[in-house]
């Protein structure tokens, strides 16, 4: 590990302050990412600027018809909340099905959205749910957010402070998960929302989270698994590696697919 002079301010300001004209500070949050990134001297931030004293960045809270839940709250704390549990169930489920305990008891939903993984599970929930990521200096639609592998449409000096999800009929997130990392080899989350429309958003197949039109539209119409038959997603530009092929997600997804709407109808 490089040296970096190490931050631990006490408000959002202070953190901004200490990122303005500094190309070369981190954020770090959890940590999950970046600091076995930095152990292996794959990355080299001149200062890292921890959030991780910043309370107001943590908590879970509806506002109206939405949940809202701060960027540092735990996924230990998501999986586990009354609150995000009455409001949208699938969404505690996938908190608690993330990595291991260590992992929950440490990641953050706004580091995972801020690094967005494409194996990560948030992504797919935040697409699916259409939620809006709330930042220091603006609101980010999930539509607009995702641009890439490790790629989002925050500016370098940007901080996560909170994710919004509309409150929706139905949900429903399975993934088919590496057994030792329990990343998704293809995870698909479904949401059906208060005005009839489907989102189906799907995590680990591609470099990024992606929606199905032809789901979605079929699934609008008949919101059951058997309403999936016959649509398939191609395998060029999905992910192939060693623990699955492009075709073998492409499969998956369909699989994956049906069983979320299950899930959401359960």
């Amino acid at each position: 590990m490089y040296a970096f002079e190490y931050h631990r301010p006490g408000t959002v300001a202070d953190a901004a302050a200490v990122l303005a004209g500094n190309d070369e500070a981190k954020l770090v949050a959890g940590g999950m990412t970046l600091v076995p990134t930095m152990k292996q001297r794959l990355a080299a931030p001149s200062d890292l600027v921890d959030l991780n004293g910043i309370a107001d960045l943590a908590g879970i809270s509806r506002d109206g018809d939405h949940l809202v839940i701060g960027a540092m709250t735990r996924h230990a704390a998501v999986g586990r909340s009354d609150e995000v549990k009455a409001a949208i169930p699938a969404l505690a489920h996938l908190a608690a099905h993330i990595g291991d305990a260590q992992v929950r008891n440490r990641g953050t939903i706004g580091g995972s959205l801020a690094n967005n993984d494409p194996a990560a599970d948030y992504p797919a929930a935040a697409l699916a749910l259409s939620a809006d990521i709330v930042t220091d200096q603006r609101t980010i639609a999930a539509d607009d957010y995702f641009v890439g592998m490790f790629e989002t449409a925050l500016a370098p000096a940007e901080i996560v402070q909170a994710i919004r999800f509309p409150l929706v009929d139905k949900a429903g997130y399975v993934k088919f998960p590496n057994p030792a990392s329990r990343y998704a080899l293809v995870g698909v989350f479904v949401a059906r929302h208060k005005d009839g429309s489907v989102r189906v958003a799907v995590t680990g197949a591609a470099p990024s989270v992606f929606r199905i039109d032809a789901m979605e539209a079929a699934l609008a119409a008949d919101f059951r698994p058997e309403a999936l038959d016959g649509i398939t997603v191609p395998a060029d530009g999905l992910n192939a590696d060693m623990h699955a092929s492009a075709a073998y997600r492409a499969h998956l997804v369909g699989v994956i697919a049906k069983r979320a709407v299950a899930a959401a109808l359960a």
